[in-house]
């Protein structure tokens, strides 16, 4: 059963929230360490971790910052195998 969009996007949002986690646990910081150091709000990062929002990419950045990441090392999320997959 081929995937719709929607479910491509939820996805991705699960991805990306899991690698902040990943990110986020391995500086062994709380959600609200890495709210504070990204200017965010604790609820968001929470949000974002569960995949249920989708960040912007300013916000990508910021949460990158609050790490001490590029914010290319939060979405690399397998992007050049379902490219290869498409074409």
């Amino acid at each position: 059963m081929p995937k719709t969009r929607r479910d491509e996007d939820l996805a991705i949002a699960a991805a990306f929230g899991a690698r902040v986690r990943e990110l986020r646990l391995e500086a062994g910081m709380t959600q609200e360490a890495l709210a504070e150091a990204s200017g965010l709000h604790p609820t968001f990062i929470s949000n974002v971790e569960r995949g249920y929002r989708v960040p912007t990419l300013p916000t990508v950045v910021r949460v990158a910052r609050g790490l001490c990441v590029l914010p290319s090392d939060l979405v690399n999320l397998g992007y050049n195998a379902a490219r290869t997959r498409r074409m």
